[in-house]
Protein backbone atom coordinates (compact mmCIF):
# COMPACT_ATOMS: atom_id res chain seq x y z
CA UNK A 1 0.00 0.00 0.00
CA UNK A 2 3.01 2.32 -0.16
CA UNK A 3 3.14 4.21 -3.46
CA UNK A 4 6.49 4.96 -5.10
CA UNK A 5 6.12 8.64 -4.09
CA UNK A 6 5.94 7.70 -0.39
CA UNK A 7 2.17 8.00 0.02
CA UNK A 8 0.70 5.45 2.40
CA UNK A 9 -2.44 4.66 0.41
CA UNK A 10 -4.04 3.02 3.46
CA UNK A 11 -4.41 6.52 4.97
CA UNK A 12 -5.98 8.08 1.88
CA UNK A 13 -9.58 9.29 2.01
CA UNK A 14 -10.47 7.52 -1.26
CA UNK A 15 -8.98 4.22 -0.04
CA UNK A 16 -10.70 4.48 3.35
CA UNK A 17 -13.99 5.46 1.66
CA UNK A 18 -13.78 2.28 -0.40
CA UNK A 19 -12.85 0.14 2.60
CA UNK A 20 -15.82 1.48 4.58
CA UNK A 21 -18.20 1.71 1.58
CA UNK A 22 -19.14 5.30 2.38
CA UNK A 23 -21.44 5.62 -0.61
CA UNK A 24 -23.79 3.04 0.91
CA UNK A 25 -23.86 5.23 4.02
CA UNK A 26 -24.88 8.35 2.11
CA UNK A 27 -21.43 9.95 1.86
CA UNK A 28 -20.44 10.63 -1.72
CA UNK A 29 -16.73 10.07 -2.08
CA UNK A 30 -14.33 8.79 -4.67
CA UNK A 31 -13.04 5.25 -4.21
CA UNK A 32 -9.52 3.96 -4.79
CA UNK A 33 -7.84 0.61 -4.14
CA UNK A 34 -4.37 2.20 -3.93
CA UNK A 35 -1.73 2.96 -6.54
CA UNK A 36 0.03 -0.39 -6.65
CA UNK A 37 -3.09 -2.61 -6.47
CA UNK A 38 -4.61 -0.62 -9.35
CA UNK A 39 -1.41 -1.05 -11.36
CA UNK A 40 -1.00 2.72 -11.57
CA UNK A 41 2.49 2.68 -10.06
CA UNK A 42 1.98 6.25 -8.76
CA UNK A 43 -1.12 8.35 -9.23
CA UNK A 44 0.78 11.57 -8.54
CA UNK A 45 4.07 11.27 -10.40
CA UNK A 46 3.92 8.45 -12.94
CA UNK A 47 3.12 10.69 -15.91
CA UNK A 48 5.90 13.08 -14.93
CA UNK A 49 8.66 10.51 -14.40
CA UNK A 50 10.09 8.19 -17.03
CA UNK A 51 11.68 5.91 -14.43
CA UNK A 52 8.36 5.37 -12.63
CA UNK A 53 6.41 5.16 -15.87
CA UNK A 54 8.67 2.37 -17.13
CA UNK A 55 8.84 0.62 -13.75
CA UNK A 56 12.60 1.15 -13.41
CA UNK A 57 12.37 2.26 -9.77
CA UNK A 58 10.17 0.90 -7.01
CA UNK A 59 10.38 4.04 -4.86
CA UNK A 60 11.36 7.60 -5.72
CA UNK A 61 14.32 7.52 -3.31
CA UNK A 62 15.97 5.09 -5.74
CA UNK A 63 16.15 7.80 -8.39
CA UNK A 64 19.41 9.74 -8.86
CA UNK A 65 17.34 12.96 -8.89
CA UNK A 66 15.66 12.27 -5.52
CA UNK A 67 13.95 14.43 -4.49
CA UNK A 68 12.96 15.83 -7.87
CA UNK A 69 11.05 19.07 -8.45
CA UNK A 70 7.73 17.25 -8.89
CA UNK A 71 8.16 15.29 -5.66
CA UNK A 72 9.14 18.47 -3.80
CA UNK A 73 5.96 20.15 -5.05
CA UNK A 74 3.82 17.19 -3.96
CA UNK A 75 5.62 17.05 -0.61
CA UNK A 76 5.00 20.75 0.04
CA UNK A 77 1.28 20.32 -0.67
CA UNK A 78 1.02 17.35 1.66
CA UNK A 79 3.06 18.98 4.45
CA UNK A 80 0.93 22.14 4.18
CA UNK A 81 -2.51 20.56 3.88
CA UNK A 82 -2.30 17.03 5.25
CA UNK A 83 0.40 16.86 7.94
CA UNK A 84 2.45 14.33 6.02
CA UNK A 85 5.75 14.47 4.15
CA UNK A 86 6.32 12.17 1.21
CA UNK A 87 10.05 12.91 1.27
CA UNK A 88 10.30 12.09 4.99
CA UNK A 89 8.36 8.87 4.36
CA UNK A 90 10.72 7.86 1.57
CA UNK A 91 13.83 8.69 3.59
CA UNK A 92 12.51 6.57 6.46
CA UNK A 93 11.75 3.67 4.11
CA UNK A 94 15.22 3.97 2.55
CA UNK A 95 16.92 4.02 5.96
CA UNK A 96 14.75 1.54 7.91
CA UNK A 97 12.71 -0.50 5.42
CA UNK A 98 9.01 -0.80 4.65
CA UNK A 99 8.19 -3.04 7.64
CA UNK A 100 9.49 -0.46 10.16
CA UNK A 101 7.75 2.31 8.22
CA UNK A 102 4.43 0.47 8.43
CA UNK A 103 4.90 -0.04 12.18
CA UNK A 104 5.55 3.68 12.62
CA UNK A 105 2.57 4.60 10.46
CA UNK A 106 0.22 2.28 12.37
CA UNK A 107 1.12 4.05 15.60
CA UNK A 108 1.14 7.57 14.18
CA UNK A 109 -2.26 7.29 12.47
CA UNK A 110 -4.10 5.11 15.04
CA UNK A 111 -7.35 6.57 16.32
CA UNK A 112 -7.12 7.13 20.09
CA UNK A 113 -10.87 6.50 20.43
CA UNK A 114 -11.36 3.16 18.67
CA UNK A 115 -7.98 2.05 17.27
CA UNK A 116 -9.09 2.57 13.66
CA UNK A 117 -7.11 4.46 11.02
CA UNK A 118 -7.08 8.25 10.94
CA UNK A 119 -7.29 9.63 7.41
CA UNK A 120 -4.30 11.75 6.41
CA UNK A 121 -6.50 14.03 4.28
CA UNK A 122 -8.89 15.18 6.99
CA UNK A 123 -7.81 13.79 10.36
CA UNK A 124 -10.98 11.75 10.78
CA UNK A 125 -11.26 8.09 11.73
CA UNK A 126 -13.60 6.38 9.29
CA UNK A 127 -14.47 3.79 11.97
CA UNK A 128 -15.86 6.13 14.64
CA UNK A 129 -15.92 9.59 13.06
CA UNK A 130 -18.32 9.29 10.15
CA UNK A 131 -20.72 11.83 11.66
CA UNK A 132 -17.87 14.34 11.67
CA UNK A 133 -17.13 13.52 8.05
CA UNK A 134 -20.79 13.94 7.07
CA UNK A 135 -20.85 17.36 8.73
CA UNK A 136 -17.64 18.66 7.13
CA UNK A 137 -17.93 21.24 4.37
CA UNK A 138 -14.45 20.52 3.05
CA UNK A 139 -13.88 16.77 3.25
CA UNK A 140 -10.22 16.99 2.27
CA UNK A 141 -9.05 19.41 4.96
CA UNK A 142 -8.24 18.84 8.59
CA UNK A 143 -10.43 21.69 9.86
CA UNK A 144 -13.40 23.54 8.46
CA UNK A 145 -12.64 27.23 8.07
Amino acid sequence: MIAPCGMNCALCSAYLARQHDLRSQGIMSSYCAGCRPRGKNCAFLKKQCDLLGKGQVEYCYQCPDFPCRNLKHLDKRYRTNYRMSMIENLEFIRDHGVAKFLEREAEKWRCPECGGVICCHNGICFECGLELLKAKKKRYRWEDE
